[in-house]
C-alpha cells in the first residue's frame, strides 16, 4: 500500500494581531506613530489659540477633538472608505454638542443647550474675531476651534492612514497650526516651543515605518534581475539625493526671509472685522434726556444693589461715556469687543478707594443697546455684552428687550478728593481726543472760557468755577428743547431770557460745562446715567447727564454744574459783560455845549395850513401797507427756503443722505401735523406711528397708502451699513417721503395746508 503525503503549505505571517508574537509587536509599533503624530500636532494648534484665552477649556477640548477624529478613522479602516465620514460626523456632533455644554456651563451662560447651540452656530465666526483679549471659553468662542480640529483629524487621518500618503496627510494640521498663529497674531508672544514640538513630531512621523509593510526583511527589488535590481536603485539614490538638494536649498533661500520675520509684529486679523456696533440713537444718547424729562414716569429698569460706598450713599447707574464732540454732537466713539463673564480688570488709580457693588437689573422700557451699569464692571452674568475698556462701558450687541434680567458686579471707584484741588490736567496725545475743541465755536463762548479761565488758576479751580457760573445763572426746565451744538449752547448760554434762553435740562448743562472746560484747557467728557438708587424703579425723570473732568494721579472726576434747588438765578450779564473791541456809536461821548443867558424857545407847531405835514390817514394806510408787504416778503421767503431745505435733503448729497434727509422730512411732517415723534424711539416705532396718523387723518377720504416701513428700513440699512445705500435706494426714499408728506398734507385744512408751506419750524428744528 501506497501512502501519499500530502504538500506541506507555505509558511505565511498571521493576519492579524490574533497571530501574537513579535510579528505582531512589530505591527503594532509601526502603525502607532503616524496616528500619535497627527494628534499632537492638532493638539498643538489648540495650544497655540488658547494662548489668547482666558482658560484652559479651549485646549482641552481641541485636544479631545484631535483624539476622538483621529481614533474614529483609525477604528474604521476596514470599512468602507465612503462610511468613515458619515460617522466621523456624526462622532463629531456629539463632541461638539458636549464641548458646548461645557462651555456653557463654565461662562454661566444661561439657556437650554438646544438654544445654546443655535446662537453659537449663528454667531462663532464674528464673536470670535471680536472677542475681547483674553477670550473667554464660551459656546460660541469654542464651536469653531473644536469643529476645525475635528475636520483637520478626520482629513488628515483619512490621507496618512488609508491612502498611506503621510506627507500629504500633515497638511491639514498644518493648516490648522498656521490659521490658529493667524488668528492669535500680535495678541500673544512668538509661538517658539510649539513649532519646534510640531516640526519634531513631524519629522518622527515620516522617519518611523508605517503604512502596510510587506514581510519583514523583504526588499522591493529582491526579485528582479540584477541589472534591473541595479538602475532602480540608482534611480532611488538618484531621487533621494535631488529631494535632499532641494530640501536644503529651499532652506538657505527662506531661512533669511524668515528669520527676518521673527521680531515682526503680525497683522491682527481682528482690525479687518467689524466689532459690534451701537445704533444711531446711542451714539449720541444725549439727545435722549429732554425726551426723558416730558416722560418723568415712565419705568425704565427695577434695580436691586448690594454693597457700596462705606457711607451707604447709593452709586450713579452709568449708561454711556462720551468723549467725542464736532460742534454738533457729543457721540461715545467706542470700540465694543465681545466678552465673557469675567471682564478685563484694569488697575485703578493709586489711592483711589475701590467699593464692591452688585447690582441686579431688569430692563423695562429702555430701549437700545447700552447696558447700564455701577462703573467700573468687573463681571456680567444674565446677558452676553461687548464691552470697551477705556470707558468700562456696556452693549448688548442683540439690544435691550422689556424683562431682560442680568447682574453686574463692579468695583466703584472714589477717588481721593483731597488731591483734586492740587492737582494738574494730562496734556499730549494720549488724551488729545477729549481736550479736542472743534472748530466753528462762538466768539462769546470763548471769552466766556477765557474769563473764566483768567479768574482761576488751577485746574480744579476753573472746573469749579465753571460749575459755579453755570449752577448759579441758568434755570433747569423739563420742557427745553434737545439740541447741545455750538448755536444751541451759545443760545442756552446767553439768549434772552424771555425768548427761551438760559434755561435747559441737564444736556445742555453737562455739554456746556465740557465745551468750556476743553475751551479752558481741562480734559472732559459728558457722561449719561442715572441718579443713585439702591432698590426700585428707574424712571424716566432719574436719567440726567454730568460732566467729567480728567486729573492727574487721580482720574476722572464728576463736577456738578446743576441749580441748586429753590434758589433763583442771576442774570448772565452781571457777571459776564463781554467788551468789544471797538464801541458802538451811541457810547461815543456828545460835544459840550456852552450854556446860554437866555435858553432858545421851544419851535411850537407850524399852522399853516399849506404848509402842514402829511394826513394820519395817509401815514396809517402807509404803514399798514407796508406791513403787509413785509408779512408777504416775508411768507414768499419761508416758502423758498423751506423748498430749499426739501430739496437739499432730498436731491444733494450721496444716496446716504438723501435717505437720512427723506427720514427728516417724514419727522418733520409729523411735527406740522401735530403728532411729534420723542428721540427715545426706534425708526420702526415712528413708521408704525407714521402709518396710523395717516390712516386717522384720512378717516372718511379715499385713503393713500404709503410704504413708510420701506423708509424706515431703508434708514437702518444707512445706519448699521454705512455707505451700502445705492442711489435707486436715495431716489425711492426721496419718493416714498414725498408720497406721505404730500398725503399727510391733503388731510388738512386749506389754511393748515397755506401754513404748512411756510412754517419756519423745519428750519430751526435740530437736523
Amino acid at each position: 500500500m501506497v501512502t501519499v503525503t500530502p504538500p506541506r503549505p507555505a509558511v505565511e505571517a498571521p493576519a492579524g494581531p490574533a497571530g501574537g508574537g513579535p510579528g505582531a509587536v512589530a505591527r503594532v509599533l509601526r502603525a502607532v506613530p503616524v496616528p500619535l503624530a497627527l494628534i499632537v500636532m492638532i493638539a498643538l494648534g489648540g495650544v497655540v489659540l488658547g494662548r489668547v484665552y482666558a482658560d484652559p477649556l479651549l485646549t482641552r477640548l481641541t485636544a479631545g477633538a484631535a483624539v476622538g477624529s483621529v481614533l474614529v478613522s483609525v477604528a474604521a479602516r476596514r470599512l468602507p472608505s465612503w462610511l468613515v465620514a458619515p460617522l466621523s460626523v456624526a462622532a463629531l456632533a456629539g463632541w461638539a454638542l458636549l464641548s458646548l455644554r461645557l462651555a456653557a456651563a463654565h461662562a454661566a451662560v444661561p439657556g437650554g443647550l438646544g438654544e445654546v447651540a443655535a446662537d453659537a452656530a449663528r454667531n462663532a465666526i464674528p464673536r470670535l474675531l471680536t472677542a475681547m483679549i483674553p477670550v473667554e471659553p464660551a459656546p460660541d468662542t469654542v464651536l469653531v476651534p473644536v469643529v476645525a480640529a475635528w475636520l483637520a483629524g478626520l482629513a488628515a487621518a483619512e490621507v496618512a492612514l488609508r491612502a498611506g500618503r503621510v506627507l500629504l496627510g500633515y497638511l491639514p494640521p498644518v493648516l490648522l497650526y498656521a490659521g490658529a498663529l493667524y488668528v492669535v497674531g500680535p495678541n500673544a508672544g512668538p509661538a517658539v516651543g510649539p513649532t519646534v514640538l510640531f516640526a519634531a513630531v513631524a519629522a518622527v512621523g515620516l522617519a518611523v515605518p508605517g503604512g502596510r509593510p510587506g514581510p519583514a526583511g523583504a526588499d522591493p527589488v529582491a526579485g528582479l534581475a540584477p541589472a534591473v535590481r541595479a538602475a532602480v536603485r540608482l534611480r532611488l539614490l538618484a531621487a533621494g539625493t535631488a529631494g535632499v538638494a532641494v530640501v536644503v536649498a529651499l532652506a538657505a533661500l527662506l531661512a533669511p526671509v524668515v528669520a527676518g520675520q521673527v521680531d515682526d509684529r503680525p497683522v491682527d486679523p481682528r482690525r479687518y472685522v467689524e466689532p459690534p456696533q451701537v445704533e444711531s440713537l446711542d451714539e449720541n444718547p444725549l439727545i435722549r434726556i429732554s425726551g426723558w424729562a416730558l416722560n418723568p414716569d415712565q419705568k425704565l429698569l427695577d434695580v436691586r444693589t448690594e454693597g457700596g460706598a462705606a457711607d451707604g450713599a447709593p452709586p450713579r447707574i452709568r449708561l454711556a461715556v462720551l468723549s467725542d464732540y464736532d460742534g454738533v454732537t457729543w457721540r461715545v466713539g467706542a470700540t465694543y469687543r465681545n466678552a465673557g463673564r469675567i471682564l478685563p480688570a484694569a488697575e485703578p488709580v493709586p489711592g483711589t478707594t475701590t467699593d464692591p457693588v452688585r447690582q441686579e437689573i431688569t430692563v423695562a422700557d429702555l430701549t437700545g443697546r447700552l447696558l447700564p451699569a455701577v462703573p467700573t464692571p468687573r463681571e456680567v452674568t444674565g446677558a452676553r455684552v461687548a464691552y470697551d475698556p477705556e470707558t468700562g462701558t456696556l452693549i448688548r450687541p442683540e439690544g435691550l428687550a422689556p424683562g431682560l434680567r442680568y447682574t453686574v458686579a463692579s468695583a466703584q471707584e472714589r477717588p481721593d478728593l483731597n488731591l483734586v484741588s492740587t492737582a494738574n490736567v494730562p496734556a499730549g496725545d494720549a488724551v488729545a481726543r477729549v481736550l479736542r475743541v472743534a472748530d466753528g465755536a462762538p466768539e462769546q463762548v470763548r471769552r466766556l472760557a477765557t474769563q473764566l479761565a483768567e479768574e482761576n488758576g488751577a485746574p480744579y479751580a476753573r472746573a469749579a468755577a465753571i460749575a459755579d457760573f453755570l449752577a448759579e445763572h441758568y434755570r433747569v426746565t423739563a420742557d427745553a428743547p434737545s439740541g447741545h451744538a455750538y448755536p444751541n449752547l451759545a443760545f442756552f448760554l446767553f439768549g434772552p431770557r424771555n425768548g427761551g434762553g438760559q434755561r435747559g435740562t441737564s444736556e445742555q448743562f453737562a455739554a456746556a460745562f465740557a465745551v468750556l472746560g476743553r475751551l479752558a484747557g481741562l480734559p472732559t467728557r459728558v457722561v449719561v446715567g442715572f441718579e443713585p438708587k439702591a432698590d426700585g424703579p428707574v424712571r424716566a425723570a432719574d436719567a440726567f447727564a454730568w460732566p467729567e473732568v480728567l486729573f492727574e494721579g487721580v482720574g476722572w472726576v464728576p463736577f456738578d454744574p446743576m441749580p441748586r434747588p429753590d434758589e433763583e438765578p442771576r442774570p448772565v450779564e452781571e457777571d459776564f459783560r463781554p467788551k468789544p473791541e471797538d464801541p458802538p456809536p451811541s457810547e461815543v461821548p456828545a460835544p459840550t455845549v456852552e450854556p446860554t443867558a437866555t435858553p432858545p424857545a421851544a419851535a411850537g407847531p407850524d399852522r399853516r395850513g399849506g404848509q402842514a405835514g402829511l394826513g394820519t390817514p395817509v401815514l396809517v394806510g402807509g404803514g399798514v401797507g407796508g406791513l403787509v408787504l413785509l408779512v408777504a416778503v416775508l411768507l414768499l421767503v419761508l416758502a423758498v427756503l423751506r423748498r430749499n431745505l426739501s430739496r437739499g435733503r432730498l436731491i444733494h448729497g450721496d444716496p446716504g443722505r438723501r435717505i437720512a434727509g427723506a427720514w427728516r422730512e417724514l419727522t418733520d411732517a409729523l411735527r406740522l401735523a401735530g403728532h411729534p415723534v420723542g428721540a427715545d424711539l426706534a425708526a420702526a416705532e415712528v413708521a408704525d406711528r407714521a402709518r396710523r396718523t395717516l390712516a386717522e387723518a384720512q378717516a372718511g377720504q379715499a385713503p393713500v397708502a404709503v410704504e413708510v416701513a420701506e423708509l424706515a428700513g431703508l434708514l437702518n440699512q444707512v445706519a448699521f451699513a454705512p455707505g451700502t445705500a445705492t442711489p435707486a435706494q436715495g431716489d425711492r426714499a426721496a419718493v416714498v417721503a414725498t408720497a406721505y408728506v404730500t398725503a399727510l398734507r391733503a388731510t388738512r385744512s386749506r389754511w393748515h395746508r397755506l401754513l404748512w408751506t411756510v412754517h419756519p419750524g423745519p428750519l430751526r428744528w435740530r437736523r
